[in-house]
């Protein structure tokens, strides 16, 4: 089994290549395949490192039981749109929203690096990042873009303090500078 660093050192070399490529960051995508995956330990069926949600352009996918945290509308939304595959309810947080767990269908990808590019196209063309991703190429903040990508992204709280907190980590910081610093090394 790889270890934590040999996987984050893998994903740095992808991340900085797609951010190259893309220009979504490195930081963001290692973040979220870090939460998303715990490090990369747990994906989703086969390669799905991101949690990306089943959508046309995937040929390859699986249904998997997960938990979010919805508002009771969002419940009865999912109920009505899934009639097969009702929200259980969990238990109500103080807030008055409810952890419900789901059957839902995700993306399965081949490989780390198809995951990657995946989530890479999302964040920079997908719809629900659109508005985010447009404000990220004029401003180029950070933070702003992982809170923006955040609110569509994931339903847990405080989800978008959990990214930027994993994104500024040193052992993070200091993969991508390796990646880059090889990357560099290897277009001379």
């Amino acid at each position: 089994m790889e270890n934590l660093e040999t996987r984050l050192n893998e994903v740095a070399r992808i991340a900085v290549r797609l951010d190259q490529e893309t220009g979504c960051p490195a930081q963001l995508l290692i973040a979220q395949w870090a939460l998303e995956s715990k490090w990369g330990e747990k994906p989703v069926g086969h390669a799905n490192y991101f949690g990306v949600k089943r959508a046309t352009r995937h040929a390859m996918w699986c249904t998997v039981t997960t938990q979010e945290v919805f508002t009771l509308a969002q419940v009865e939304t999912w109920d009505h749109q899934h009639a097969t595959r009702p929200a259980r309810v969990i238990v109500t947080l103080p807030d008055g929203r409810h952890r419900v767990e789901i059957d839902d269908e995700f993306a399965d990808y081949a490989s780390l690096n198809a995951s990657c590019q995946d989530y890479a196209w999302l964040i920079t063309h997908g719809d629900p990042y659109r508005e985010a991703w447009q404000r990220y190429q004029q401003n180029k903040d950070l933070a702003d873009l992982i809170s923006r990508v955040a609110q569509n992204y994931a339903t847990a709280p405080a989800y978008a303090e959990l990214v930027e907190r994993i994104a500024t980590q040193s052992n993070v910081v200091i993969a991508i500078a390796v990646a880059d610093s090889a990357s560099a090394k290897a277009s001379c």
